[in-house]
Formats: C-alpha cells, structure tokens, sequence
C-alpha cells in the first residue's frame, strides 16, 4: 500500500534499521469533527491534515508518516463515515472502506465532549465486520472533567470488541505518545517504507487545495462545507535576473467550485473582502509548503449541484 514516494528497495541496505523495527499503515477513521485531522496532525508533529470546526471538511486521504527508531507508522486520515446523501457521499464512503481493508490497525475517534450518537454506532457496526484490529479513540479528552471522560470510555466500551481504548488530547499532546507506541507494536516487523524525514506523500497540488478549501472554510456558515471544491489550474514559475538571490516567485492559479450564487456570495464577500482574507492566510501555508513566494489567483465558480454529476466529480478529483 505503499505510496509513489515510498522508500524504493533499491535504496535499502541491510543494517540500516533495528532487526525488530516495525513499519505499516494506521487508517483514523469516525464521525465528521471527531478530530480525526487534529490528531492526524499530532502525532507526525507537523500540519499534514487541514482542520476546521465544520463537519467534513476532509475530502482526500491524507498519510503523515511517524519516524521513530524502533518503527515507521504511516497514518492515512479519511473522509467521516457518514450515511450518504449525494453520489459524492457514497464515493467518499467507498473511499473509507476500501481504505479500511488495506491497512495495519484501525483507530476509531469518538469525540469526548460529545454523546455517543447514532453516526458512531453506524460506524462501530460498520468496523464489527472488519478482520483488521480497531483501536478506539475518545479526542478531545482535555474538553471534559475526569467522571465525564470515565462515563465516555465505558460508553465506547459498550459499542463493540476493541483492542484497546485511550482517550487523547491532541491539543494537549496528552496521551498522544501512549497511542503511537499502542500503534507501533501493532504494525509488521519489517524495514521502513519511507525515507527518513518525509511527512506525507501528497501531492502539491492536493496539498495546496486543502490549504485554500481550509482559509474558505473559516468562519462561514454551515451550509458551505459540503458544497465548497477546491482545483489547482496551474502553478507557473516567474522569470528574473540571474542574480536575484530570492526564491523565484511562483503563480498559482485555484478555482474554488461552489453549487449556488448565494455560497458564491459568501465566500466573496463585500467588496471581495473574504476572498482577499482567504487569499491571505492560505498563502503564508503554501508559501511554507513550497519554500518560495507565491501570487495567488483565486477564482469561484457556481458549479450547480456538483456533488450529484458524475462528470463533475470526476474533474474535481472524486
């Protein structure tokens, strides 16, 4: 299962890892807003995953690779399972349980500040006929008091057979280190897959889109997140002097899909004052990502009900 950048066999030499170092796949599955980005981004160390106080607001399985000396964990965080509305909604949960199948260990994110609902009962029901050993996860367990969190843990515990269950704090970074060994001890014996140092295996663009859908999403009301779709047109690299020292200056092209003029309207704002602000802070994060200056384009467009046409899907990505 290994990515286009995974380690190449070639490069492996034996010695160069502990005769005990385990390598392989973790797939972070729950509800949307179980936190599953959040944590996705707490145990590589760095942001691989965008966030967002909006439900679903992942659309791409995103891996961030954990180097440690005696193991590799390659994390794959996924769109929430979710019972599906629209031909986009059922891809993305066929994207889920094809995901499901292929990895090491399943961590299943059950946010502590909220009940168990039926979406994570639809979830546990869904993991019960999965062979693949599933680790259960309360997020957010810096947001309740100890007697909440003892409540939440049994509550999960009723939901099915789990190899283990922990509540961590992403945020807090509490616990975060007792789930990566918990993880570690359940991947193969094996040699790394990746290089040391590389984070994550996504592409630029996918990357780059996730930063611009991740400034849009900020702030707006609810009904966006489902209906906002996020293309890289192109990235074309400016010319200049032969002996100007700076990075060269990049310009990036994006165009942001929305289904109705209303959402079009939103992310816009007066005067174009929301899209400059989202231009803005999208590109201090691609700036980092790339190491170069940027001008960023951005461009909406009303795409109406895209998440329901096949051929539209398919140009978007999904």
């Amino acid at each position: 299962m290994a990515g286009p950048n995974a380690l190449d066999d070639a490069l492996i030499t034996p010695g160069d890892w502990p005769e005990d170092f385990r390598a392989g796949f973790a797939c972070l599955v729950g509800r949307p807003n179980a936190g599953k980005s959040t944590l996705t981004n707490a145990l590589v160390g760095q942001k691989v995953a965008i966030t967002s106080g909006r439900p679903q607001t992942t659309r791409h399985t995103i891996r961030g690779v954990v180097h440690r000396p005696d193991g590799q964990l390659v994390l794959v965080d996924t769109p929430g399972l979710h019972r599906p509305r629209t031909l986009l909604g059922q891809r993305l949960n066929d994207l889920v349980r094809e995901t499901l199948s292929e990895v090491d260990v399943i961590v299943f994110c059950m946010p502590a500040d909220e009940k168990v609902g039926p979406g994570d009962k639809f979830i546990a029901r869904e993991l019960t006929q999965q062979r693949t050993p599933v680790i259960a996860v309360a997020t957010k367990a810096d947001k309740v008091g100890r007697e909440a969190l003892v409540a939440h843990l049994l509550e999960i515990d009723k939901l099915g057979d789990w190899a283990e269950i922990v509540p961590v704090s992403a945020v807090k970074d509490e616990q975060v280190d007792v789930l990566t060994d918990l993880l570690i001890e359940r991947m193969p014996v094996g040699p790394p897959l990746y290089p040391s140092g590389e984070l994550t295996d996504e592409p630029e663009n996918v990357m780059i889109a996730e930063l611009v859908r991740e400034a849009a999403l900020e702030g707006v009301r609810d009904e966006l997140p489902h209906s906002l779709a996020v293309l890289v047109d192109e990235i074309t690299e400016r010319p200049q002097e032969e002996d100007d020292p700076r990075p060269p200056m990049l310009d990036v092209r994006v165009n942001l899909y929305v289904e109705r003029s209303s959402q079009k309207a939103i992310i816009i704002g007066k005067g174009g004052a929301r899209l400059r602000e989202v231009g803005t802070q999208a590109r201090r994060g691609i700036e980092a990502l790339l190491g170069s200056r940027i001008f960023l384009d951005l461009h909406v467009t009303v795409a109406k009900d895209w998440q329901r046409d096949p051929k539209l899907l398919q140009r978007l990505g999904f």
